[in-house]
């Protein structure tokens, strides 16, 4: 037989698309050539499939070669298709049974002496595979994360001589490791506690009712005044992910160049990229498109610190993930969806020396200073942000070792579980995700409530769209407090949250 089809995977985003390695042998000058749009790191395989051929103690055929990697048209990097062009070599010249590989896909690097390496996208490969019903052969690198995958049958092999001796026969092959799937709940180590936080009240309900409906925040404050710490225990008080979300999530690092940690499977990511990263580091991109920290935070949260010194530019892309949750990267050679349902948490000083408005340190900042630094965020990011508050320094009461301890997160997080545990009943999602006609028929307001949303689009100058994220907090407030309607106490609380930049902080001429 001249001819071999081995079935294996590119990646499109997160997405793992089939790919066919066809392997034809021809009469003529021995030669190997690569068809089908390959990058250079596949182009460079044929040279890394020899040499493991010949070290493995296979013969490599001294025919011309074309190796096919199908459909033509879609772009194929990496060294994951070393393994199936193997296979498919020692198929085509009957060095092992093609039939051997139906049903079964592989991916995996070979090194020159035929160990296999790890590979990136190794879970959204065996999603995939195992939506249509196939085994997946992967490096030993890749076997827990690729287990991941509940119902896909997978298998691990550490060498191209060892995965050839097991597909021998049916017999040996079921004998080749097989991975069993993994099921661990989230882990709770390196998770910091909201007890470590002294004083700060109005801070830590904020941070409690974004937690519940997963709504966006902002921190405004002098500096030392605690943000950083606040933003970095809100991780510990959300809810736990689902199985769904936590294979998102997961599937996003896996394709990433540092690919997916197993000890944080099912822990909502936290990410804090530094204010010097560009739009491409915050959304992503590249020649071959990989996810950036906006979709490397899905399902969790995005940390910014010393939000207005991002530039202004950068801060603008977040426009569309915290609309839509979802990036599109295009490029000449193709597009990339990536998920981006993100948290933004967002800390600033209120002005550049940080002092605007502390009662014990003066501000040396003028009023034009202030403004041009306020306004380096632009407003529509701001309109999208649904909870600003202040942050002010503490007593030094409250800094003493013997000082009483707030609520710890396990304590606040079974109350966060609750209330979001009735989102999920009422719309099955966070409040923060309602569309439009579940806000008018979830966020239903008396009379007098709608006067005081009148009054505040008068006095602060609210848009349609913070008017429907203050009804979203409001209603998430209700659910902390066990309430079906939303009542004059909530409203007033959700209001108070759209005022902070635009009443405490406004320059004074």
């Amino acid at each position: 037989m001249n001819l071999s089809v081995v079935n294996s995977r590119a990646l499109v985003g997160v997405t793992a698309v089939p790919v066919a390695v066809e392997t034809h042998l021809a009469g003529g000058l021995p030669s190997l050539s690569i068809v089908g749009m390959p990058e250079t790191a596949v182009r460079e395989s044929k040279d890394r499939v020899r040499a493991a051929l010949l070290n493995s103690g296979f013969e490599f055929p001294p025919r011309r070669i074309t190796v096919s990697l199908a459909p033509a048209d879609l772009p194929k990097s990496g060294g994951r298709f070393d393994l199936p062009i193997a296979l498919g070599l020692l198929a085509a010249s009957a060095q092992i049974d093609p039939g051997s590989l139906v049903d079964v896909e592989f991916i995996g690097e070979l090194a020159l002496s035929g160990e296999l390496r790890r590979v990136d996208g190794a879970l959204p490969t065996a999603i995939a595979a195992q939506s249509v019903g196939r085994a997946l052969v992967v490096p030993h690198a890749n076997a827990r994360e690729a287990s991941l995958a509940e119902r896909c049958k997978v298998f691990s092999c550490g060498s191209l001589l060892e995965l050839c001796n097991h597909l021998a026969s049916a017999e040996e092959f079921e004998k080749l490791l097989q991975v069993p799937y993994v099921n661990s709940q989230q882990s709770e180590e390196g998770v910091l506690d909201l007890a470590d936080v002294r004083g700060q009240h109005q801070a830590r309900r904020a941070l409690e009712v974004a937690a519940t409906g997963g709504h966006n925040l902002l921190l405004v404050g002098p500096p030392g005044t605690g943000k950083s710490m606040l933003a970095s225990r809100l991780p510990g008080i959300l809810p736990p992910m689902t199985l769904k979300e936590s294979l998102e999530t997961a599937s996003v690092a896996s394709i990433s160049g540092a690919g997916l940690d197993i000890n944080r499977w099912r822990r909502r990511p936290y990410r804090a990229p530094h204010h010097t990263a560009s739009g491409v580091a915050l959304v992503g991109g590249g020649g071959q498109p990989k996810p950036g920290e906006v979709s490397l935070a899905h399902n969790g949260v995005l940390f910014l610190d010393e939000f207005p010194e991002f530039p202004r530019s950068v801060l603008d892309v977040l426009r569309e993930p915290l609309e839509n949750g979802e990036i599109t990267i295009s490029r000449a050679g193709q597009q990339a969806d990536f998920p981006a349902r993100i948290q933004l948490v967002a800390a600033m000083n209120p002005c550049p020396c940080g002092y605007y408005g502390d009662n014990k340190e003066p501000c040396r900042c003028g009023p034009d200073l202030i403004s041009r630094y306020q306004s380096r965020v632009s407003g529509p990011l701001l309109d999208r942000v649904d909870i600003q508050i202040s942050v002010h320094r503490i007593e030094y009461a409250l800094l003493r070792g013997d000082a009483k301890l707030g609520e710890s997160s396990a304590v606040v997080r079974r109350r966060v579980i609750e209330a979001h545990n009735r989102q999920l009943e009422r719309i099955g999602r966070s409040n923060a995700q309602m569309t439009s006609k579940q806000v008018e028929n979830h966020c239903v307001l008396k009379e007098e409530q709608h006067e005081w949303l009148a009054a505040a689009l008068d006095k602060f100058n609210l848009s349609a769209r913070a008017i429907h994220r203050t009804l979203k907090v409001a209603r998430t407030i209700a659910d902390i407090a066990a309430s079906p309607t939303i009542e004059a106490d909530h409203l007033r609380e959700a209001l108070s949250y759209r005022t902070t930049l635009k009443e405490q902080y406004r320059p004074k001429n």
